[in-house]
């Protein structure tokens, strides 16, 4: 098939060359009656030639990070040390306890981001504990290092790789359970937003009809898509990297995972703010959702800096000193007690594979990636043959 793609500019005509050898976006074919979708497809090849997506992205979590430093500033420097000391002591035990509870549900619901993953590019000889053991590890380390791409891929990969996982199979399992997040983060801001706009408003400073708006169009793509992988079987990628999405009852399971993840998390956060004023737990947990994903597009470990200063403006009706107390408690109980306990995990376990004499895993060459495209599967393409 011949790929080519006509690009308007100031000196006239001009065609871009067929092959894509020398550029990491391919120009799509001509959509001819399509000039919006045409105009979209020139500002993004423009974006990846000339800018380049990864300064994009380094520009966009600078300017998170840098404003959310000076939200904080202003924020923490009127606080009182010892109204937050003392907001950490008076916290009701019961409050800890059931916080810690539903941290707990929220890391086991994240084991079945890997297993849910591991069935869809049919391993399904890894057994769960397995999946839970690399899920666990490989998210507690991720959300405290940073960089959770790279460094939950490592430790997914290390124990992925004692059951015969390749390096690229451990790619599609990252890329899966990356997409059941998403999944899960888009439905829950689309229905808490169009319940409890304002909530949004909080965090974005726009208008709530504009906030509820830009929730119907969530609901209306996440449907969209939800419609195109029911009707026949999808896949994403090429060759070796290709990965066959979840089917529409799957990709319906695969919602419900991540709002249940979303839920514990929500809940956990909902256990250590204050009971007065009540906001209702809708609005806390848009609150909360929008202000992880604010943490998560800065790149910071932990979202550290980002979702705090996210979350102390948002809930302004609350003494600043007991929301600060909250988040500390929240971070010890998310964050810092299982990236210990995951370290006792990995570093037993790299003792025990030690003293069996166990060799380390091999890596294999890894087939070169090819430009990602959206196609449907050979048997579906028989079938409509």
């Amino acid at each position: 098939m011949e790929i080519g793609r006509r690009n308007d500019d100031m000196m006239g005509m001009r065609k871009f060359p067929e092959t894509a050898d020398d550029r990491s976006m391919e120009p799509r074919p001509q959509d001819g009656g399509h000039p919006v979708l045409d105009a979209l497809h020139r500002a993004a090849v423009f974006c990846d030639q000339k800018v380049g997506w990864n300064r994009i992205g380094v520009v966009l979590s600078l300017t998170i990070i840098i404003v959310a430093a000076v939200v904080l500033y202003r924020i923490l420097r009127t606080i009182n040390a010892n109204e937050v000391v003392e907001a950490l002591v008076t916290t009701d035990t019961r409050d800890i306890s059931l916080a810690a509870l539903f941290v707990a549900g929220g890391y086991i619901t994240l084991t079945f981001y890997d297993l849910f993953a591991l069935r869809t590019i049919g391993r399904a000889d890894v057994p769960y504990w397995a999946a839970a053991l690399a899920a666990f590890t490989s998210y507690s380390v991720g959300h405290n290092v940073g960089a959770s791409v790279f460094t939950g891929g490592a430790v997914r990969y290390r124990v992925y790789s004692a059951w015969g996982l390749t390096a690229v199979e451990v790619a599609k399992i990252c890329f899966v359970a990356g997409l059941t997040f998403w999944l899960g983060n888009a439905t829950v801001l689309g229905l808490g937003i169009a319940y409890a706009p304002l909530a949004a408003t909080a965090i974005d400073q726009l208008p709530a009809w504009f906030n509820r708006i830009g929730a119907v169009v969530i609901l209306i793509v996440l449907a969209l898509y939800v419609g195109w992988v029911w009707r026949r079987p999808r896949v994403v990628g090429r060759e070796a990297w290709s990965v066959k999405l979840p089917d529409g009852p799957l990709t319906l399971l695969q919602i419900g995972i991540g709002i249940v993840d979303l839920g514990f998390c929500a809940l956990a956060m909902y256990m250590l703010v204050p009971d007065e004023p009540n906001i209702g737990f809708v609005t806390l947990a848009v609150i909360f959702v929008s202000a992880t994903l604010l943490g998560f597009a800065s790149h910071a470990p932990g979202g550290i800096g980002v979702f705090d200063a996210a979350m102390l403006v948002a809930l302004w009706q609350f003494d600043k000193e007991d929301v600060l107390a909250g988040l500390l408690l929240f971070r010890l109980l998310y964050y810092i007690v299982p990236f210990a306990i995951s370290l006792l995990i990995l570093g037993g376990r790299e003792l025990v594979l030690a003293l069996r004499g166990a060799s380390r895993p091999r890596f294999e060459p890894i087939p070169s990636l090819a430009p990602t495209e959206v196609a449907t599967s050979p048997e579906a393409s028989r079938e409509q043959a």
